[in-house]
């Protein structure tokens, strides 16, 4: 998953991707000035074992975020329970302010009737072993082949995001500007979601829309990027634009239907905006 997301690898091409093997590091620049520090742990048991003994505290110690992903067509739950709660032992020991997020993985070998009903059991088993260590956990149903990915991992950076409120705060004033039913920020390279907002008064918004747009755009990335093309702009007869707005982030607008919707003037009013998403 962590090669679908930052690497830009299909669902497909993960196929030949061994199983990770001890730990391996990626250092990832994000939104220009920040870095991901992602520690991929394999999870045999040789290696679980050492993660526990000899490298505690270098594998604990300063960790801001956890994200243990549990395989839903495992035979050994109980097991791998237990695992997770050693996991939250030492990060009590070396980071106890760490955020935990728990994805329910390979979700779509699961009938769709019983997703949601195995997806609540479960997490409500992990909170409760959680709740002694002074965690709350974040879960999300995941698999490689649907847009879930970008959910959970557009909530698990931008817990690490330090001024998300600016973000948040900018855009609310430039939704009210464009009157716009939706904007939308991404991070540019992997089209996670950063921001919302929305002034919408429809009910029948798609609860799944963000992820959906972001794996829709990284796909159209990726064809322009085999084309040896970039992108910079969509604009859909002056209702729908998507643009560059700074080097690391993309803005999704989504126009009020009753505006009277002035393409040019859209863009005047992004070019002055930049400086405030800088």
């Amino acid at each position: 998953m962590r090669s679908i997301i930052f690497s830009n690898y299909s669902a497909f091409d993960t196929r030949r991707l061994g199983a990770t093997i001890d730990v391996e590091h990626s250092h990832l620049r994000f939104l220009g000035n920040m870095t991901l520090n992602l520690w991929d742990c394999g999870g045999q048991d040789v290696f679980l074992e050492n993660y526990f003994t000899n490298q505690q505290d270098h594998i604990f110690k300063m960790c801001q975020v956890l994200i243990h992903v549990f395989d839903v067509e495992s035979k050994e739950v109980s097991k791998d329970i237990e695992v997770f709660i050693k996991n939250l032992q030492m990060l009590q020991k070396y980071s106890s302010n760490c955020k935990i997020f728990v994805l329910l993985h390979k979700m779509d070998l699961i009938q769709i009737e019983r997703r949601e009903e195995l997806f609540k059991i479960m997490m409500k088993k992990l909170s409760q072993v959680s709740t002694p260590f002074g965690f709350q956990i974040s879960g999300f149903a995941t698999s490689i082949w649907d847009e879930s990915l970008y959910k959970a991992w557009s909530s698990i950076v931008c817990s690490l995001i330090p001024n998300m409120n600016t973000y948040e705060t900018n855009l609310s004033k430039l939704i009210k500007i464009f009157n716009a039913n939706e904007i939308i920020l991404f991070e540019k390279t992997t089209f996670l979601v950063i921001s919302s907002q929305n002034q919408s008064q429809s009910l029948q918004l798609d609860p799944k829309r963000f992820e959906k747009i972001s794996n829709i755009m990284k796909n159209f990335k990726q064809s322009c990027n085999k084309l040896k093309s970039g992108f910079n702009l969509l604009n859909l007869n002056d209702k729908l634009f998507i643009l560059e707005l700074s080097s690391n982030l993309m803005i999704f607008i989504v126009l009020n239907d009753n505006n009277f919707n002035n393409g040019e003037l859209v863009l005047q009013n992004i070019k002055y905006a930049k400086r405030y998403f800088q």
